[in-house]
């Protein structure tokens, strides 16, 4: 594959990355660590048929933590001169001269350092002109201005290319990187009718452009979506089943990593303090961690303090098995790192069989929620409440629209009050789940 995006070789970065480690070991260090990068972007926004904006970014830079006993600096250059790193190193060092001890701090441990590096399939160039990027960005949104005549505005089409290269070591002689990319296309556009306007987008984003989504398809999907919200109403509060669709269930996912992270876990601001090995979802419930997902968007081989990545079951049978710790949180918690400084890697929700449509029969009667407002989640109590968009489910099918409504409830409930998880499954990000219905919640509206 062409490397053409980036200024530097592997072998460049890798061999500054040896330099910066042998500056701050003469310079005193009693260990070190070090991350170099350099990134490419170009993105081309069209609005209305016309080009708004077309963006160019290409960025290094040269990350260094130093230690000194267990007292830590860091510093960081975008300069890749010998004399710059040193500077930057002296930076680092003076800093961790007047910092306090913290019997946590310190290199990741030797024993989990990652010692195998399967290739991913990671990077894809995508050696798109600007000319080509704006003519597809062009059929994204005319495909989406045209699927109805009640479409008569639009906040444009996009199509974004990005590309990345890193190399991390540290003094334990641990050394590895490898590039990566991240295409993506996207469009929202504005619906209208005597009842108000109503907006919608949609997208899509892969590691190889060939595995996005076409232009055409992405646009009829946000034209789709903005229409059918028009007319929407408002809900009498009620108590009912909710189904959050498959974009929204991964933030439902992401509540749960967060509360089990190291971070909330150590400083006690989590309502799932000490949950390993207690049930919190139903038996029927699973979370895997997969990181060797080849294009996989979260897959990596290592953590970002070089700590293996593996193949885990977070929670099996509805337990939780395992936390997500960086070797900082774990040693606050007397555990050893889970390889997830830096976050989790491709998670897997396995559906429960049912596909969208047959969610929506089982919920029978109830609410389907399509955005999330605002933010209302209380990590240490697990209470929530979010401003939702949506519609209203009547016997298994959808009724009409509804807006300016509220869901709360205390996810401790949510969790184990899933009954059935999609077969529609969200594949855009680093949490893979359906549609997830929850039994009943609290919907306030007038």
């Amino acid at each position: 594959m062409s490397e053409k995006h980036f200024s530097y070789s592997d072998a460049s970065l890798r061999d500054l990355a040896g330099k910066v480690l042998d500056l701050a070991r003469t310079a005193g260090g009693t260990a070190a660590e070090v991350e170099v990068s350099e990134g490419f972007g170009q993105s081309i926004n069209v609005r209305k048929g016309e080009v708004e904006t077309i963006e160019f970014n290409k960025d290094k830079g040269v990350g260094v933590t130093v230690y000194l006993g267990q007292r830590r600096g860091h510093a960081s250059t975008s300069d890749f001169s010998v004399d710059a790193l040193s500077r930057t190193v002296d930076k680092a060092l003076a800093i961790a001269r007047f910092t306090a001890e913290d019997d946590c701090a310190g290199l990741a441990d030797a024993d989990l350092l990652a010692r195998d590096f399967p290739s991913l399939d990671l990077h894809y160039p995508w050696d798109l002109s600007v000319e080509a990027a704006t003519e597809m960005a062009r059929v994204c949104e005319s495909t989406a201005l045209a699927v109805d005549g009640r479409i008569t505005n639009s906040e444009g089409a996009g199509v974004s290319i990005q590309e990345s290269q890193f190399v991390y070591a540290n003094s334990l002689g641990f050394m590895g990187g490898y590039p990566g990319s991240r295409h993506s296309l996207s469009c929202a556009v504005i619906a209208e009718d005597d009842s108000g306007m109503q907006r919608d987008y949609w997208y899509t984003t892969a590691r190889e452009a060939g595995d996005l989504a076409s232009a055409e398809s992405v646009g009829q999907r946000a034209g789709e979506r903005a229409v059918r919200r028009l007319n929407a109403r408002k809900l009498e509060t009620r108590q009912c089943p909710v189904l959050f669709e498959a974009p929204i269930a991964t933030g439902l996912i992401a509540s749960f990593v967060s509360a089990v992270s190291g971070g909330h876990l150590y400083r006690k601001s989590s309502f799932l303090l000490d949950s390993l090995g207690t049930q919190v979802f139903p038996s029927f419930m699973q979370i895997e961690e997969r990181p060797f997902i080849v294009k996989g968007l979260a897959s990596a081989p290592f953590d970002s303090e070089g700590v293996a990545t593996r193949d885990r079951d977070v929670v099996k049978d509805g337990v939780v098995e395992g936390y997500f710790l960086s070797t900082y949180s774990a040693r606050k918690l007397g555990m050893k790192s889970t390889g997830n400084a830096g976050g989790n890697h491709n998670l897997i929700v396995p559906s429960t069989g049912e596909s969208f449509d047959e969610l929506l029969r089982k919920m029978g009667t109830g609410l389907l929620v399509t955005e999330l407002l605002g933010h209302g989640l209380n990590m240490v109590t697990g209470d929530y409440s979010r401003g939702v968009a949506g519609f209203w489910v009547e016997n298994g099918v959808i009724a009409y629209p509804v807006e300016e409504i509220t869901v709360a409830g205390n996810l401790k409930d949510m969790f184990m009050g899933i009954q059935a998880i999609g077969t529609d499954t969200e594949v855009r990000g680093s949490r893979r789940v359906g549609s997830i219905l929850i039994d009943n919640m609290t919907v306030a509206g007038n």
